[in-house]
């Protein structure tokens, strides 16, 4: 699974880091980012709920 954040979507809404906190959380400006070593979702299922959850569509989750 490959994890992508555009950063120039990102508004730091948070819905992604409630969805999955165990994947994503907010770097110190607010916007989402991945946390280390969690780049390729490490398994968690609300992944793609974390993805479906941005208001602005930043998250793209892709197999691979």
């Amino acid at each position: 699974m490959h994890i992508d954040i555009d950063k120039d979507v990102c508004i730091g809404a948070g819905q992604c880091a409630l969805a999955a906190p165990g994947v994503f959380t907010q770097d110190d400006d607010g916007y989402s980012t991945l946390l280390p070593g969690r780049e390729d979702g490490a398994g968690d299922p609300m992944v793609r709920e974390a993805a479906r959850a941005c208001p602005v569509g930043a998250i793209t989750v892709t197999e691979g």
